[in-house]
């Protein structure tokens, strides 16, 4: 009887396994009909309002509750892709992170991509002018990185070292690979005991620390500039996860270099340049084609937002969208964009203004004057490289 139960058993999971898929794909999709129709009433209603105020203010409520649904949807079809266990090693007694893979997730999350592509390709082509598709095709390659924790550990290494020997202090933590313990689905790292930054609220309300004093705005500064090292406080940064590191091939980086100095310039003709050189195809709608081009290259790949603005839509009525159509946009540069939109949601939510683009504006310059494309002259009268103000 017992093995018969064992057998029974077996059958059940062989059978969920089966159905998974299919149940989670279909959940996807009841949940995302119901985010984007909700969108679409509210763009309807929104076009007959012509108060810019209240018009702005039924966009936020509907960011809020689209904001929630897609939480929901994402938290509960979230899946057991991987677990991180703490251990101690025997011998040294150190403590270590052990991050293991859950077996099918890679299948599973492969599910996942293809109705995001679906959603994407039936979105570019009725709503929204932008080359959605590349941008999910990219993600399916770097997805496919997080399942290799080989790949994540030589990249770890590598990162770590470079902060190492580019500083006489590396601005941000970096976890040690535990040698001789990584395999494919396997990763062992030391353990790093901190607060995750989406927890710090309810860390600085358990310590009773006013989020608009001192120690917070410090804390702020520090997330960005990692130069907090007071009598008062001393914070650090630690980075944990490298499934996804990018490495952008040369002639790329080099146009993104380019274009991160046009939108520090509020250089136009330099902007459409590098778009040009990036590949990124487009076409106009508006008669003002080379200012609306740059306002959609500062939303695309700098954290800076216009004045009184805390969300874009791409539904809305003065979004860049709508006036400048994406036809192309190479995969390679999806990393960058979802990036630059993590850090705007960040100086949001810290309730910063901070523009990367002016930031990094001095690392671009370096890059093309090493590449020959940028005048030595013209780099001199720039003040010291951003690296070195920031961390010597």
């Amino acid at each position: 009887m017992p093995l018969a139960l064992a057998q029974l058993q077996d059958l059940r999971d062989r059978i969920s396994d089966r159905l998974r898929p299919w149940s989670r794909s279909a959940q996807f999709w009841v949940r995302a009909a119901d985010i984007y129709t909700s969108y679409k009433v509210c763009q309807l209603r929104a076009g007959f309002v012509k108060d810019e105020d209240e018009r702005e203010a039924m966009w936020e409520q509907q960011h809020e509750l689209g904001a929630q649904k897609m939480y929901s949807l994402c938290s509960e079809l979230g899946g057991l892709f991987l677990k991180v266990h703490r251990a101690r090693l025997k011998l040294s007694n150190t403590d270590v992170a052990v991050k293991v893979q859950h077996p099918g997730a890679e299948h599973l999350m492969m599910v996942d991509i293809r109705n995001m592509q679906a959603m994407a390709l039936f979105l570019q082509k009725y709503d929204i002018n932008f080359d959605l598709f590349s941008a999910t095709k990219e993600m399916e390659k770097q997805i496919c990185y997080e399942f290799d924790f080989v790949r994540e550990a030589s990249a770890m290494e590598r990162i770590r070292e470079f902060l190492r020997i580019t500083n006489k202090k590396p601005p941000v933590m970096v976890p040690r690979v535990i040698p001789g313990m990584v395999t494919r689905e396997v990763l062992v790292m030391e353990f790093i005991k901190g607060t995750p930054i989406m927890n710090l609220g309810n860390e600085m309300a358990r310590r009773g620390i006013d989020p608009s004093g001192k120690i917070a705005a410090m804390a702020k500064q520090m997330a960005f500039s990692m130069q907090i090292h007071t009598q008062e406080t001393s914070l650090s940064v630690a980075l944990l996860d490298y499934g996804q590191v990018k490495e952008m091939p040369e002639d790329l980086r080099l146009a993104y270099a380019n274009l991160v100095v046009a939108m520090a310039d509020d250089d136009f003709l330099r902007a459409e340049e590098s778009f040009r050189e990036l590949g990124i195809r487009t076409w106009a709608i508006s008669d003002n084609k080379l200012e609306e081009l740059f306002q959609l290259s500062l939303r695309m790949f700098d954290t800076r937002l216009p004045p009184g603005v805390t969300v874009m839509s791409p539904f809305a009525d003065d979004s860049s969208l709508t006036k400048i159509g994406v036809e192309s946009f190479p995969e390679e540069l999806f990393s960058v964009l979802r990036t630059i939109q993590l850090l705007r949601g960040l100086t949001v939510g810290m309730g910063l203004t901070f523009s990367c683009a002016k930031h990094w504006r001095s690392i671009a310059e370096d890059a093309l004057l090493k590449a020959g494309r940028q005048s030595a002259s013209k780099s001199r009268k720039q003040k010291r490289s951003f690296l070195r103000r920031l961390f010597w």
